[in-house]
């Protein structure tokens, strides 16, 4: 009776059974991680309207700026162009780019982890053997990453309703487009490799590879008709026009392209085995050639330095290249000198906005540093590292091979992004150099505080995205909103000195110093005494 009840059910519901509950896993999961980037996210682009009305607070200045961005190609490469001189108009050209960007990151990292990763880890064989579909992990990951972004595009939608609320939705509805078509290349992409940190790298790469063909399109044209543009899902976000006789078909492109990969996706998962993948990891040498822990951890994640190192070096290109651009574009607008110089410090304009570009740049590689430190979190719990253990290796020097890449790294990509700006803006290496130098102070103190929740509350090291997500808000909001200096002044990176322009201070750059390892030494201490967590 039980087999012919089985047979008769429809096919489609076997290959879902169990999504329900995997999808409430997978929130639970991700019940700190996927709230930080919603709310991080959100937070950029709803502080932007006030932010412009405090620079462009009349509609002069507003058809101004307009008309400078028509000629500002550089600018255009960065933030794309601008097609109305409403707040809402502006609003989303100067954060749409960036948010979507977020909103793909999200969406990636979402899928990967409850794929690719599970059978990485051979917890999906667990959950395989139990009554639940085949697809029915594949779907509670697209599920989760649905509920992300719409969650996502409510807020913005709902906090931009004062701007115009057709616009609101447009612009809210675009940036969860993105986050989903990514979130599917991502399912697609679990499914031809083994490894979850190559699926995490490549769908980077492709995220990476259409911001550039969307800044190339734009930076030729100054009205996103450039088919380098069209080529890239970030090219289709400009293209619905938030704010700007809204294109509702290029929605239908989002859509349409998130159907399309997801259909792909699910024929492809149907055709493997779990643990498998289409693109097999070529297998390796029959003599192993990793002698020590730090070798093994640099094999682990050099991929991923590689391709910091290169974004890094590139980002430094276009910010260098676009400061005499970016000094022009700010004239005699005091708001915004006034608030590049609250990031940059009080010296000239060029030295102030290179400051600000370099501490943002900062900012960013506290998020680097974290994601390799919190490697340590992943080898741990997915019982890769009790083999390693089980030899003559000890926890310190387990964990300092992985320590060694993540500050040493933060400050290899902090050097490749002073190249990348003494190379866009064409001098002052040596005072780039030292300006990208001196934030590594704060970018360790961050990374200090990951090692410190890893080695004494390993079940609150996810916590440490928060704290990164928290500083990146403060650096990047706080001065435009004016917050006042004591909240600042709670990010490591408000105590540095704004080089290039300002005096030397050392006194803040060997306290964080001491802060960050002091913070290190505390977790390994921590790491060496408590058990192993699975």
């Amino acid at each position: 009776m039980t087999a012919t009840t089985f047979a008769v059910r429809p096919s489609s519901s076997r290959h879902l059974a169990g999504t329900a509950t995997l999808l409430r896993f997978a929130l639970r999961r991700d019940r700190l991680m996927i709230p930080v980037w919603i709310v991080v996210n959100a937070l950029m682009v709803l502080s932007m309207p006030n932010t412009l009305k405090g620079l462009y607070g009349s509609p002069a200045e507003r058809a101004d700026l307009v008309r400078q961005m028509e000629t500002n190609s550089s600018l255009r490469a960065l933030i794309g162009p601008v097609f109305d001189d409403s707040l809402g108009a502006l609003t989303a050209w100067r954060i749409g780019v960036f948010a979507a960007a977020l909103a793909a990151v999200m969406g990636l990292l979402v899928v990967v982890r409850h794929t690719r990763d599970e059978e990485e880890s051979g917890r999906q064989e667990l959950v395989a053997s139990g009554m639940v579909g085949r697809r029915a992990s594949l779907t509670a990951a697209l599920l989760a990453a649905a509920v992300a972004n719409a969650v996502l595009a409510l807020l913005i939608t709902a906090g931009l309703a004062g701007q115009g609320a057709t616009g609101a939705l447009a612009f809210g509805l675009g940036i969860a487009g993105v986050g989903m078509v990514f979130a599917t290349m991502a399912a697609i992409i679990a499914q031809l490799t083994e490894s979850a940190r190559l699926a995490r790298g490549l769908t980077a790469a492709v995220l990476g590879a259409a911001f550039v063909l969307r800044a190339a399109g734009d930076s030729a044209t100054d009205d996103g008709s450039s088919v380098l543009t069209w080529l890239s899902p970030l090219g289709w976000l400009e293209n619905v026009r938030p704010y700007a006789d809204e294109r509702w078909w290029v929605l239908l492109l989002l859509a349409g392209a998130a159907l399309a990969q997801g259909a792909v996706a699910y024929a492809l998962t149907g055709r493997r085995d779990v643990g498998m993948s289409f693109v097999p990891t070529r297998p390796g040498p029959a003599n192993g050639r990793l002698a020590t822990a730090g070798a093994l951890a640099w094999r682990l994640q050099r991929g991923s330095v590689l391709g910091w190192s290169i974004g890094f070096f590139l980002a430094g290109v276009v910010y260098g290249g676009m400061t005499e651009g970016a000094a022009d574009l700010v004239g005699d607008n005091e708001n915004a000198r006034e608030i590049i110089q609250r990031m940059g410090g009080q010296s000239g304009i060029t030295d102030a906005f290179l400051s600000s570009m370099i501490g943002i740049m900062g900012l960013i590689a506290a998020l680097y540093i974290v994601a390799t430190v919190l490697r340590l979190h992943g080898e741990e719990t997915s019982g890769r590292a009790e083999p390693v253990l089980a030899g003559a290796v000890g926890r310190l020097r387990w964990a300092a091979g992985h320590l060694t890449v993540a500050f040493a790294g933060s400050a290899l990509i902090m050097l490749l992004a002073g190249l990348g700006f003494a190379v866009g803006y064409g001098q002052d290496l040596g005072r780039i150099l030292a300006a990208c130098l001196v934030q590594l102070p704060a970018v360790w103190t961050i990374g200090g505080a990951a090692v410190l929740l890893h080695g004494v509350a390993p079940r609150a090291a996810t916590a440490a995205w928060g704290v990164a997500g928290a500083v990146l808000l403060i650096g990047w909001v706080g001065p435009a909103l004016d917050v006042p200096q004591a909240v600042l002044d709670v990010s490591p990176f408000g105590h540095l000195p704004k080089l290039p322009g300002e005096d030397m201070a050392w006194g803040p750059v060997v306290v964080l110093t001491a802060i960050a390892g002091a913070l290190v030494a505390v977790g390994l201490v921590g790491l060496r005494r408590r058990d192993l967590t699975t």
